[in-house]
């Protein structure tokens, strides 16, 4: 619910952890922005960006951050908002409490200020094939026929927007280690639900059986804590834990 009061301030402040450069040392930064009614993070940015001046009087450089689709369906604009992971496009700042901090995931290397570089979450979706192969562009008829159910099941789970929100919570995942993370295996299952899709489903069961597999998640669950979009992660991750053991058994007796 929006707290009436605070739409009443004439200004938001917003500390913002600023770095210039992949290798250089982060610092704070306060701004102030006049406050309007609905207003969200990333508004309060484009007001920052307009006139980049802190609450001391300095002009600095403009923050800078990802963000594309304004709607909660691109997953760029992902930051710690008030030390939480979350969406900046749907954080409004009626329900935030001042001063608001503003935070890069700590789980990725930073390019600069707010953005950072989330190629290691794509680079993973190629090891699991994360995709339905097709033989050509020619018309082959019509494909397989879903059941119902499968289609509404795939669909909550199709929703992942690759913003890092699970992977930011999630305590196994560091830029140290090989963990493919919750999103990775929401799209195993996700793909090899698809009957299509299905005939690689060898391939990807083996792909998260490895080194950072399905077996090195530690049941934490925050994954789906803060999972902007409620797709059902810790159901994904265990029923690719159920379908590697199958596929562990099979790999004994078939060489």
């Amino acid at each position: 619910m929006i707290d009436k009061t605070t739409m009443t301030k004439k200004n938001i402040t917003l500390k913002i952890k600023r770095q210039d450069r992949p290798a250089s040392s982060a610092y704070w930064q306060t701004f102030e922005v006049p406050h309007k009614p609905f207003a969200n993070i990333i508004s309060c940015l484009m007001e920052i960006q307009k006139s980049p001046t802190t609450e001391i009087g300095e002009t600095v450089s403009p923050v800078t951050w990802d963000s594309n689709c304004l709607e909660e369906v691109c997953g760029s604009c992902t930051m710690l908002i008030n030390g939480k992971v979350r969406q900046a496009c749907t954080a409004l700042v009626e329900n935030l409490t001042s001063p608001i901090t503003l935070e890069p995931m700590s789980k990725f290397p930073v390019v600069r200020d707010l953005q950072v570089d989330r190629e290691r979450m794509f680079k993973n979706l190629k090891k699991v094939k994360a995709w339905i192969d097709i033989d050509g562009s020619h018309d082959i008829g019509e494909g397989p026929i879903m059941q119902d159910q499968d289609r509404a099941k795939r669909y909550v789970m199709s929703e992942c927007m690759t913003c890092g929100c699970c992977l930011e919570a999630c305590p196994q995942f560091t830029m140290d280690n090989s963990f493919l993370g919750a999103s990775t295996f929401n799209q195993v299952r996700l793909f090899n639900l698809h009957p299509t899709g299905e005939m690689k489903k060898e391939d990807r069961l083996n792909a998260v059986m490895g080194e950072g597999g399905i077996t090195d998640c530690g049941n934490a669950q925050v994954c789906v804590e803060v999972c902007p979009k409620n797709i059902p992660l810790t159901e994904s991750i265990a029923d690719i834990s159920r379908q590697t053991t199958w596929q562990a058994i099979k790999n004994l007796f078939i060489k």
